[in-house]
């Protein structure tokens, strides 16, 4: 048996992270459950514990569920659009590689939108069988639900999903020439290139939480949408773009902006299918939502 609670803990930790940022889309209260997890982990018999990982991940799963109820009654009174808080790596995630890890069980932000429209039991069960390939099985053991409940769960999940948000993959190459292109023609002031690159029904998602002059009070449909570097009055020093490596499905690399040398704005790009046009622009500038990307100088990831 395990005689080293810590360490046991610290190997599971990114997993535990990544699940739970999965059913919440807040860092700050992903790190909350973290908290919990580990102190119901150390407060325990190590010695009775068969199986650490099960137990890890039922313990901080049923905490995330129990902090559902305080995170919606949160987002009720949000001001705008709510977007989840985006995950950008340190320069010591990268080195030791537990970003990739992270990253790669993390599904893109478009979906976790789509999320946000599942009851917590759905998400759940559709992160834990979807995205960690849990069996319905395990699953049924980590929440107290029967089997065919938690297949129920999953059946409507799943359609719920698929119906709003089909899967599909774009060549990774792809995404990249993609967003270049579109990052030069929307802070290049380049209108007749955004133009075609932007789909009919492009949307912009713009989450301020009331504190950021340029994000919109609700989504604004269409290619009537003015370019995000120019639709609201400029920040004291002109956004600079940098990326960070992350995304999944057609969902792009995010890029972030600084002005100042302080974080102004993070902004994902999700394609159509085909990968050749905008379908989706997503620009969180909460300062709440960007406190944790270093300040400092244009970085690239």
């Amino acid at each position: 048996m395990p005689d080293n609670p810590t360490k046991v803990f610290a190997d599971h930790r990114e997993l535990l992270f990544s699940i739970v940022y999965n059913m919440l889309g807040s860092v700050a209260d992903t790190e909350d459950v973290l908290q919990e997890a580990w102190l119901s982990w150390a407060s325990r018999d190590q010695s009775r514990i068969e199986n650490p990982r099960a137990y890890l991940v039922r313990i901080a799963v049923n905490q995330a569920l129990a902090q559902q109820s305080a995170l919606r009654r949160r987002r009720e009174a949000y001001v705008g659009p709510w977007l989840p808080e985006p995950l950008v790596a340190s320069a010591g995630d990268v080195a030791d590689g537990s970003e990739e890890v992270l990253r790669a069980e993390s599904v893109s932000m478009a979906m976790l939108v789509v999320l946000e429209t599942l009851s917590p039991l759905e998400r759940a069960v559709f992160i834990l069988h979807e995205v960690f390939a849990y069996a319905h099985t395990e699953i049924a053991d980590m929440i107290d639900r029967s089997p065919s409940a938690v297949r129920q769960l999953a059946h409507r999940a799943r359609g719920h999903v698929q119906a709003r948000r089909p899967r599909h993959h774009v060549d990774p190459r792809v995404q990249r020439q993609v967003t270049e292109r579109f990052v030069a023609a929307a802070f290049g002031g380049d209108l007749d290139a955004l133009m075609e690159m932007l789909a009919p029904q492009v949307t912009l998602w713009s989450d301020g939480g009331g504190r950021s002059n340029v994000a919109s009070p609700r989504p604004v449909k269409g290619r009537a949408t003015r370019s995000p570097g120019s639709s609201s009055p400029a920040p004291p020093n002109r956004p600079r773009a940098s990326t960070s490596s992350t995304g999944t499905s057609t969902a792009t690399r995010p890029r972030w902006s600084f002005a100042r040398n302080a974080p102004f704005a993070v902004m994902v790009v999700d394609l159509t299918p085909d990968g050749e046009q905008v379908r989706d622009i997503y620009v969180v500038s909460n300062p709440d939502k960007l406190s944790r990307i270093p300040e400092g100088p244009e970085r690239s990831g």
